[in-house]
Parts: C-alpha cells; sequence; structure tokens
C-alpha cells in the first residue's frame, strides 16, 4: 500500500517514466495453447468413480488418477473453495500459484493449467471447462477463480483482529492432509500451500492496489472441471466465507457444501501424453 502523500517530489521527467509501456514478464507463445476439443470429446461416456462432499467450512482430500477429469461444483448455494495439489506419493511436488499467475495471469479459467513446485514445473492439471467463464472482468476488475489470494488463515485472523479460529481454510486444509496421510498436525501444516480460489470473485482495487473481494456469481449446479495430467492428490476447503461478498474467516458468513467428483474416460483424449518434470539439469552454475 503507498502513503496517501508521497514523500519525496516527482522528478522532472516523472511523465516519460510512468509512460514506459509495459512488458509480458514471461511471454508464453513457446507455450502451445491446449485444443480442448480432444479432452471434451474424451467425457463421452465416461464413468464416476468418486465423489466427495465437503460441509461447509471444512476440507477433504481426493485422489485423482492421470488421465482422469475431477470437477468441483456448488450444490446448495454460493459457494467458494480453496484448492490445493499435491504429485500422488510425493508431497513436496505441490501446486505453484505464483509460477502459475505469472504464466497465466491473475485468474484461470478453460485452458489454463495448474503448475507444480520447483524443481519440477510440469503441468498438474488443465482446466477443461468452466461454468463461470461468460463472467470475464467487471467494471471493478474482478474476476473468479484466483491465484492472487494466498488462503484465510488463523494466523492473519489473530494478527488483525486477535482471537483463535480454527476454521480458517489453512486449518481445515491442514487437518484434511493430516487424516489423509496419517501425520501430526504440525507436520500436515508445512504441506498446505497457496490455493487456487475456486469460484473466488477478487481482484485488486484500482487506487490502493489492495486485494478485494466481492460475492461470487457461482449458483447451483456452476462448476470448475480439470483434467489430472499426473496422479494427483487434492485438497479442497470450503471457505469459511462463504460467497466472500462481506465476511471473511467468520462462523456468521452463510455457508455451502462444495461436490468434488472424479470421472474416468473411456479412452484418454487423443494426443495428450503425461508430462515430465522439468528439463532443467539442476547444476546451478557449478
Amino acid at each position: 500500500m503507498k502513503l496517501e502523500t508521497p514523500a519525496h517530489s516527482a522528478p522532472g521527467d516523472s511523465t516519460l517514466r510512468q509512460a514506459v509501456a509495459p512488458v509480458i514478464c514471461y511471454p508464453v507463445d513457446g507455450l502451445a495453447r491446449p485444443d480442448l476439443a480432444p479432452f471434451h470429446a474424451a467425457r463421452a461416456g465416461w464413468r464416476r468413480v468418486s465423489e466427495t462432499l465437503v460441509p461447509p467450512r471444512e476440507a477433504r482430500c481426493f485422489d485423482v488418477p492421470a488421465g482422469h477429469f475431477f470437477r468441483i461444483t456448488s450444490v446448495e448455494g454460493p459457494q467458494v473453495g480453496d484448492l490445493n495439489l499435491w504429485a500422488a506419493g510425493d508431497l513436496s511436488e505441490r501446486f505453484f500459484s505464483g509460477k502459475t499467475r505469472a504464466l497465466h495471469g491473475t485468474h484461470l479459467s478453460s485452458g489454463d493449467r495448474m503448475w507444480s513446485c520447483l524443481p519440477y514445473l510440469r503441468p498438474m492439471a488443465l482446466i477443461t471447462d468452466d461454468s463461470l467463464d461468460w463472467y470475464g472482468f467487471d467494471a471493478f476488475g474482478g474476476s473468479v477463480h484466483d491465484v492472487i489470494g494466498t488462503r484465510c488463515d488463523p494466523y492473519t485472523h489473530n494478527l488483525l483482529g486477535g482471537g483463535q479460529y480454527h476454521h480458517c481454510c489453512h486449518s481445515n486444509l491442514s487437518r484434511a492432509v493430516a487424516d489423509r496421510f496419517d501425520l501430526p498436525l504440525h507436520a500436515a501444516e508445512f504441506a498446505v500451500h497457496d490455493v487456487l480460489n475456486v469460484f473466488m470473485c477478487t481482484g485488486f482495487t484500482r487506487d490502493t492496489g489492495q486485494y478485494f473481494m466481492k460475492a461470487s456469481p457461482v449458483r447451483p449446479g456452476d462448476y470448475l472441471e480439470f483434467f489430472a495430467e499426473i496422479d494427483l492428490v487434492g485438497g479442497l476447503s470450503a471457505c469459511p466465507g462463504g460467497d466472500c461478498s462481506t465476511l471473511h474467516s467468520s462462523d456468521q458468513a452463510a455457508c455451502h457444501p462444495l461436490l468434488v467428483e472424479v470421472f474416468a474416460p473411456l479412452a484418454l483424449p487423443v494426443g495428450w501424453a503425461a508430462p515430465l518434470a522439468n528439463g532443467y539439469n539442476r547444476t546451478h552454475g557449478r
């Protein structure tokens, strides 16, 4: 957040400096834009192999084999969810929201991928369908499915308002990871990472650049669909903010469950191949 009144006066060439055109940090021309048609075709005749209902203000883990689809669906009322992904069998390979944001932008939709952390840096999941893709960016600069918010957590809650609140998404995911991997809670907490904020409507204010949230446009029946590019364990928290229209990390907000369904296709999408870990040799100049 910038000072309301700058402590230093602008130099004589300030207008010229501010007028410099921006340059995209990570041009993605070298990344082929996925052709979604084979993935959509692969849904024909698919078979649902599991479903997980995530209760309000709680989190659950679920498993998705490579080559399977999974959908997160709003089932009762407007609700946002915080999504973590791990490589099955290796908690050290996890979703890298920062690099995903750098490659695809602040908000994700169909055709974008969720990338894993260094040193792996490979696609974990491809977004194959998004029933809220009509929303785009609104007049406030808001959009849905962001990779800019970290997740609500009890530490920030304590910092800003005091108290001990245990149903922030960070705590929800920590409990879910502890249960799924049979870990002590304090060890499980270190596996929780920055999220994809499914259905959440967010942006940055024009004047101060602060992260904002507003009522999610999600309604029962809306979904976000993914194709697992590697064997995955997912963790999803039904955020205690509900639709995040007014309250955050609260027992007062109206909250609803979220449904996760996993589908096995009859055949893999034509042309798809499982991604390898990143090809950098990790010598780092030595």
